[in-house]
Order: structure tokens, then C-alpha cells, then sequence
């Protein structure tokens, strides 16, 4: 059995935030557990392209991959030659060849889903977030309606879909009923070991709070300011991650205007290196999002022992919530500077998750455990 994974974008992409980083690790597990891989991908980067110059086959930690040109950029990515290759290498019927597809609303993903109809082979489709009401609702909503209506319904139909939490798979199901599904963890990159970090445990000033993830207006940062600007208690908030010029401004105009903008820290992108040292140093993790259906820096923090306050609209928020492991808020301002306010007073309960967190997290989220889940629901299909 061979499987063939489609992405728009792969690593060293990391603009794409955490799709990027679980797809590649997702695919290098499976090649070292001995399943044959392939992926066929982009050679997308934002609004620029990454310097490959081939589509020839390079392996990338272990795995093989082709970045194909793209005639379009973000986020239509069309590429001429990756959708060719998959027809002309899927046409044989004979060939075991299982298509996992990953995101949805761009011609890379939703034509090699056609592509792989036409050719009679098994489709696991893994949206990332991509089918939702938000998702929906956000961005060209009048074209993505008509698109599902003329061919993306019945491309989804064909596919037997990949939802990484409970969530997602419920925001699914409320949009169309599916012919098969399973819900399988995303993949993780864990530190070796914890950080000892005796600050995130106890009442210190300032209260330092974290926010680790692409800086897009889904993520409610204007919501998080608003609230913190209505906190009686000295904290700082730092800003780890990229995002676009005009976004950034906007918020920094915001933080100005709640005069808060001197207890906010921006560092921009933060490379996976100094990732769980930054975590550690915190004594909190914030995101509360409008819409995540995973979030991997929900347990990379967890990982090293720092709490989370997270949105009920974070895929990871039903786990947070039965492992007493955070804080869950609903998407009002008063929520969140109530719920930001409760992990402050609350040390007892930050010191017991600074505790029992990271060995939690490797126990119920090791990469063994979950790549050998994929591999189970590969071969069902095959």
C-alpha cells in the first residue's frame, strides 16, 4: 500500500502555522514505522515561493517529496503539473494507493480530490479546520457556498474524512452527513524534557501571559486586548508569531488606543528551538480563538507544564476541560477577563498542573500510539 499525501504546502513553510508542522510530522512518522510515502505539495511560502527548482523527488527528514510549481498563489494554489502527475500516476487501477488529502477551499486539495474520484481510489480528507460554520462565514463565504453546492458536497461525500478533536468533527457533521470518519489526535513534537519553572506556579509580578500562534484576526487577539485592558493585577503579554504588516498595525493601534500597549511584548516568529523555552517562562498560555480545530500549542505548552486559558471554541477544549488541565471562556470580553482573572488567583491549581501536565501529555499523546491509528485506518480502506 502506498499513501500519497496532498498538501498546498509543506515544510520549511512554516508561515502556514501549525498545519505545516503536524502534516510533516505525520508523514515522517509513518515512513519510519515503514509505510510507503509520498508527498505532493507546492512549492508555496506566502506570497512568495520556496527555492526548489525541481519537482524531481527530494527526500525531507526521511520522507519523499515533490514541490510543484504553483500558477496561482495564496489561496488558490493551482498547480498544472502536481494535479498531471496525480492523474498519471493514479490512473492504473491495479495500483494500492491510498489519497490522503489535507485542507480544503483551494484548487490543490479539492481537484486532486476529483482527480483521485475519477481514478477510483480511496480519499481520507483531513480539512484542518476548513469545514465549519466560521469557515464558511469568513472570507469569499457567497463563492465557497457555491462551489459546495455545484461539486464540493459530493467531493466530500466520496471522502472518508480525518477530524483531529470532537469538535471538529461535530462542525462537520452540522454542515453534511459523511460516509465515514475517525478522529485521530494531530501529531506533536515534545522537548525531551520539562523545563523546571517554579514562575508559572506562583503569584509574581507582572503575570506573564503567552500568545504563540499565527497573528490572524480568527485567533481573537482584539477580543484578548479588550479584556486584558479590564485586569486589576500587573501582567505582561507576549506576542510570539508572524503575521501580516496591516493586521499587526491594527493591533498595535488598538493597544494604544487601551493604553496597554507598554505591558506587550512582540518577538515576531520564534523558531521551534527557542519554542519550549518560551513557553516555560510564562505563566500562561492564552488563546482564545473564534474557531481552532486542533491547536498543537495547546499541548506543546502543556508539554512543559504551563497552564492554558483557551476559547470553547478550541478543538482541545473538551480535553482541557475533563483533565482540569486550564481554563475554557466563552467569546465575550467579560468571560475572558473573568476567566484570565481566575488562573491568576488560582496558583493552587497552576502548581498542580505545572506538575502532573507534561507526563499526562506524553502519555496520552505519544507518537506511537497515534501514528499506528493512521496506519489501522489507512488499511481499512485500502
Amino acid at each position: 500500500m502506498k499513501i500519497i499525501h496532498i498538501s498546498p504546502s509543506y515544510k520549511p513553510a512554516w508561515c502556514y502555522g501549525g498545519p505545516t508542522r503536524s502534516i510533516s510530522l505525520l508523514c515522517e512518522a509513518l515512513t519510519a514505522s515503514g509505510q510507503q510515502v509520498e508527498v505532493l505539495t507546492t512549492r508555496a511560502n506566502g506570497n512568495t515561493e520556496l527555492k526548489i527548482a525541481t519537482s524531481d523527488p527530494t527526500s525531507v527528514d526521511g520522507v519523499t517529496i515533490r514541490y510543484f510549481k504553483r500558477i496561482t498563489k495564496d489561496h488558490s494554489h493551482f498547480s498544472p503539473t502536481l494535479l498531471y502527475y496525480l492523474y498519471k500516476n493514479t490512473s492504473s487501477r491495479n495500483c494500492n494507493t491510498i489519497i490522503h488529502i489535507h485542507s480544503w477551499w483551494n484548487l490543490t486539495s479539492m481537484l486532486s480530490c476529483l482527480i483521485a474520484k475519477v481514478n477510483h481510489k480511496s480519499v481520507v480528507l483531513s480539512p484542518r479546520g476548513m469545514l465549519s460554520s466560521y469557515t464558511f462565514s469568513a472570507g469569499n463565504s457567497r463563492l465557497k457556498k457555491m462551489v459546495h453546492k455545484i461539486i464540493g458536497k459530493k467531493l466530500i461525500d466520496y471522502c472518508h474524512i480525518h477530524t483531529t478533536s470532537n469538535q471538529e468533527k461535530k462542525e462537520i457533521l452540522e454542515l453534511q452527513q459523511v460516509r465515514n470518519s475517525c478522529t485521530i489526535p494531530n501529531l506533536i513534537q515534545l522537548p525531551e524534557k520539562q523545563t523546571d519553572n517554579l514562575r508559572k506556579t506562583i503569584k509574581t509580578a507582572p503575570f506573564k501571559m503567552l500568545f504563540l500562534s499565527r497573528i490572524d484576526k480568527k485567533k481573537g487577539l482584539e477580543l484578548l486586548f479588550t479584556a486584558l485592558a479590564d485586569l486589576d493585577f500587573p501582567w505582561s503579554l507576549t506576542i510570539a508569531g508572524n503575521g501580516t504588516d496591516r493586521y499587526i498595525k491594527i493591533l498595535k493601534s488598538l493597544s494604544d488606543t487601551l493604553s496597554i500597549s507598554n505591558s506587550i511584548i512582540w518577538l515576531g516568529e520564534v523558531s521551534n528551538a527557542d519554542k519550549y523555552t518560551l513557553i516555560a517562562g510564562h505563566n500562561l498560555l492564552a488563546l482564545f480563538s473564534y474557531n481552532e480545530n486542533f491547536a498543537n500549542v495547546v499541548l506543546e505548552s502543556l508539554s512543559m507544564g504551563t497552564p492554558v486559558a483557551i476559547s470553547n471554541q478550541v478543538g482541545l477544549a473538551d480535553y482541557i476541560h475533563l483533565h482540569q488541565l486550564g481554563w475554557i471562556s466563552g467569546l465575550t470580553i467579560q468571560s475572558i477577563t473573568a476567566t484570565l482573572s481566575d488562573a491568576y488567583k488560582n496558583d493552587v491549581q497552576r502548581a498542580i498542573i505545572n506538575r502532573s501536565a507534561p507526563a499526562m501529555i506524553r502519555n496520552h499523546f505519544s507518537a506511537t500510539g497515534l501514528v499506528q491509528q493512521y496506519i489501522n485506518f489507512y488499511h481499512k480502506l485500502a
